[in-house]
């Protein structure tokens, strides 16, 4: 136990809760008239003072996947907190009167996230004491706190004071079918909520259908997400004449309910008439080869598609021969993720006609597909004509060499290149320099996984070549593990060339979970270079046997340059 860091929490005094921290904002507010509305705060969760209570620290802006919503539409007044630092401690909790002592007038809060704080029931009865004096709430986000399932009767009864009220968060919050019941009969009072996210509440599941009929009156609703919530047949059933009547709904996620492929025609019926729809996810919800036919039928309905996300559905394998055409309905379509669909090979006999005429495509994963390896090479030569394409995803499909090969002459075209996922594909061992040139021309590649591909010594020469060249300048990310088939002159090439990665963050040089391998002479340049990397945050260096002077030498330049190692 840290001793010092002990006797100064005990000269601070005890701890306060998060709700103490909403007096420090609204007399930030009061005193600071002039300066940014936007009140940002690194955590909730922490022994202050007076003084610290007032003192203005920075928060990292809250990146929501909701995509519908545009930044311009974010709140300004911000409390927020976080429970990594220290444990909460429920004996400082905000009183009614004291809070109506000091302001006797409405607190001009915009966004409250208690994201993570580990809340419990009583903290949720203080907040919905709280709310007749928050009145100017927008966004409300309580996630991850999996401790206050079963008493959202304590704060519901309040959201008649929070009717400006545009986003709620609750998801793995561990609610219950109670809390559902308590939440739909309240929704009434949040006529403007526009982000409803309940994602990974499993309790859910079977009690959607009072949530359903409240729901239907929220006319302004435009992101829907539910998650992992175990929902069955019944409460798709339930729910899918309501989402029929959402008419501004961009966003729907209903991942990882397995349930959902046994009422597709209800949902895909009904989703007709969402013709605002931006954003669809079917992850791994039980579709099959019929399900997919039926879904693509209402493609033509949302024009405005830009991400669609039906990935690991296995069994819907053979349903694409015949959708893939409809495809090209969506004209805005950024992102498409079919990976670990079992494709067949009629599938990707048609996704190759179809994927080169989706001129706005940033996005393609269809990686865990082995037939796309087995095909011939036309898929991955029409790539060339997706000129926006950023991120290619074609981990574990068993290319062979006349695939990668097709693939690597295309990527050449694809300038704006981010991210090339070639994991598990061992063909790309031996023939890396194929990519050459897509390499001399990506001049915005971030991240180049290459996880267990058989890499040779002329495979990691070529990507030393690529770094000294400088045509890795923006190299973020580059993952070289499980390649157990690297000798240690190899590594040694790597290490030597890496000072040019100037941007690198991430490296993982891991050897199989089944290897155990000393370090080479390879390491006097790991430990020499390495601290020359400026961004360098992460080392992955799994099974690999460091004697002990090795690991002092590697824990102290990690400590130094502020580097996370990864080691046995």
């Amino acid at each position: 136990m840290d001793i010092k860091g002990s006797e100064k929490k005990e000269a601070e005094g005890p701890k306060k809760s998060p709700f103490d921290l909403i007096f420090g904002q609204i007399q930030r507010k009061k005193s600071d008239k002039g300066k940014s509305s936007i009140f940002q705060v690194k955590s909730l969760f922490r022994a202050f003072d007076k003084d610290a209570a007032k003192t203005d620290n920075k928060k990292n802006e809250k990146e929501l996947d909701h995509e519908s919503i545009s930044e311009d539409q974010k709140s300004d007044n911000v409390v927020s907190g976080s429970a990594e630092e220290e444990d909460s401690d429920s004996t400082g909790w905000l009183k009614v009167t004291h809070f109506m002592e000091k302001f006797g007038k409405k607190a001009d809060i915009h966004y409250v996230n208690l994201n993570n704080c580990e809340l419990t029931a009583v903290d949720i009865k203080e907040l919905g004491s709280l709310m007749p004096f928050l009145l100017d709430i927008e966004e409300m986000d309580l996630s991850w706190n999996d401790l206050i399932g079963g008493s959202l009767k304590l704060m519901t009864p309040h959201f008649n004071h929070i009717s400006r009220l545009r986003i709620l968060n609750l998801s793995n919050c561990g609610l219950t079918s109670d809390d559902a019941v308590v939440l739909g009969e309240s929704l009434h009072y949040i006529p403007k909520l526009q982000i409803l996210d309940l994602s990974w509440n499993s309790n859910l599941g079977g009690t959607l259908s009072t949530l359903s009929q409240n729901l239907v009156d929220n006319g302004e609703l435009k992101c829907l997400s539910l998650t992992e919530c175990s929902l069955t047949a019944e409460d798709i059933q339930s729910l899918a004449p309501v989402i029929g009547k959402m008419s501004r709904l961009e966003f729907l996620d209903l991942s990882e309910n397995k349930e959902v492929g046994s009422k597709i025609k209800n949902l895909t019926e009904e989703l007709k008439h969402c013709s605002c729809l931006g954003v669809l996810k079917l992850r791994s919800t039980g579709l099959h080869r019929d399900s997919i036919q039926y879904l693509s039928s209402a493609f033509q309905y949302w024009p405005y598609l830009r991400k669609l996300d039906l990935s690991c559905n296995k069994k819907a394998g053979g349903g694409f021969g015949e959708s893939a055409a409809r495809l090209t309905s969506f004209k805005q379509l950024q992102l498409l993720d079919i990976h670990q669909c079992c494709l067949s090979e009629d599938d990707v006999a048609a996704l190759t006609q179809v994927i080169p005429l989706l001129s706005n495509l940033q996005v393609l994963d269809i990686s865990s597909n082995k037939t796309v390896g087995l095909s011939p090479e036309h898929l991955f030569s029409r790539l060339r004509f997706l000129p926006k394409l950023k991120s290619v995803n074609v981990s574990n499909c068993m290319l062979k060499k006349e695939s990668f090969a097709g693939l690597a002459e295309a990527t050449r075209y694809l300038t704006d290149l981010q991210m090339l996922d070639l994991s598990w594909n061992k063909c790309v061992g031996g023939n890396l320099k194929l990519l050459t040139e897509t390499l001399s021309n990506a001049n915005f590649l971030q991240s180049l996984l290459l996880s267990s591909c058989n890499l040779i010594t002329q495979d990691l020469a070529a990507l030393g070549s690529a770094a000294q060249a400088s045509h890795l300048d923006s190299l973020q990310q580059l993952d070289l593990a499980y390649n157990d088939t690297v000798p240690d002159e190899a590594w040694s090439l790597l290490f030597e060339s890496i000072p040019a990665l100037k941007n690198l963050t991430e490296l993982d040089i891991s050897l199989r979970p089944a290897s155990v391998r000393d370090c080479g002479p390879w390491f006097i340049h790991l430990i020499s270079n390495i601290p020359k990397l400026p961004m360098m945050k992460e080392l992955g260096m799994q099974r690999w046997t460091l004697s002990t002077a090795e690991q002092q030498q590697l824990d102290r330049i990690c400590k130094e340059k502020n580097i996370s190692i990864h080691y046995d």
